[in-house]
């Protein structure tokens, strides 16, 4: 037993010496690393001190230790909140269309474009599609409102021009329709940019894989299949986990901007909610309890993606 102790201490000190060496010899880029420490916990962490507000009747003006703690009250008043529901409902609805189109539509796009043999076609075809990803919500939900309007919108055109309808349709009128311009919107403005991300992966297969499988008689579909999909699938899995980690971070812009009183009750979502029923109400505690709710949601949906991606896949981000 001695002998063992003796042994783990000198393996400690060793450990200890060797971490030390490491430092040292990489002590610039820890100096260069300070910055953005410093950066990340002022502008993340430090801010996490607020969440107090939740706990208290807060009123501005007040120091901290004058104000008036109320515990849970704003929590239980907004789990009894009817509209809370469906404000969560209208969020978890957007967000997982979104999840699922945002990644099957970038991940199909860069599977096609990476076919194309004409790098001029390529080129311009990747720079078309991600240049929207540059415009922003105000533009781009002005545009999308455009081409689908009843009077002269491109759509309505072209879909009574193929004779799939016979009068226009308010698309922007209906609420049942409001989840899907909003996805759709949202894939035309980011698919290019995230297919990045997959077109760098798959630049990164090596180019001996697919001249094997073109001996084999293997083609293009198969190669595809068999090997780039498998090459790029831990970069699917880490983005899917930090996605599902976001699920309810879907923002407001979107929503905000291409909603209106006709379709406010499939619309409003819970980062506008917190906004007109928090802030403009100048119920600060109450808007921060809703986000505080958002992100330990959020926080759950990460641990919990994280661990069944790591157990039935074995790959995780952490």
């Amino acid at each position: 037993m001695k002998a063992v102790t003796v042994i783990s201490e000198k393996a400690y000190k060793k450990t200890e010496r060797n971490a030390w060496k490491v430092f040292k010899s990489q002590r610039y880029l820890y100096y260069m690393s300070i910055p953005f420490v410093i950066w990340v916990f002022v502008f993340q962490y430090l801010p996490l001190w607020g969440w107090t507000m939740a706990f208290q009747k807060y009123k501005p003006g007040l120091s901290f230790f004058e104000q008036k703690w109320v515990g849970l009250e704003h929590f239980r008043t907004l789990f009894r909140d009817d509209h809370f529901y469906q404000v969560l409902r209208n969020t978890l609805a957007m967000s997982l269309m979104g999840l699922i189109a945002g990644f099957i539509v970038p991940v199909v796009f860069a599977l096609l474009l990476n076919e194309v043999r004409i790098q001029v076609i390529k080129r311009f075809v990747q720079t078309v599609s991600y240049l929207p990803h540059f415009v922003s919500w105000v533009v781009a939900a002005g545009i999308v409102t455009k081409m689908l309007s009843a009077d002269g919108g491109v759509v309505n055109d072209m879909f009574m021009g193929l004779g799939i309808i016979e009068q226009p349709i308010q698309f922007m009128a209906q609420g049942k329709l409001f989840w899907w311009v909003v996805t759709f919107g949202d894939i035309w403005k980011e698919t290019g940019w995230n297919a990045i991300i997959y077109l760098a992966a798959i630049a990164g297969i090596g180019p001996e894989l697919y001249e094997a499988a073109r001996v084999d008689g293997a083609s293009r579909f198969r190669q595809m299949w068999h090997i780039t999909l498998p090459g790029i699938r831990p970069t699917i899995i880490i983005l899917l986990i930090m996605s599902i980690g976001h699920l309810l971070g879907t923002g407001f812009e979107k929503q905000f901007l291409l909603g209106n009183h006709l379709v406010i009750d499939y619309s409003e979502v819970l980062d506008l909610y917190a906004l007109n029923y928090g802030l403009a109400m100048g119920r600060y505690s109450f808007g921060t309890a809703i986000n505080i709710f958002n992100s330990v949601i959020s926080l759950i949906f990460l641990f919990a993606a994280n661990g069944i991606f790591k157990r039935y896949t074995n790959e995780s981000i952490m």
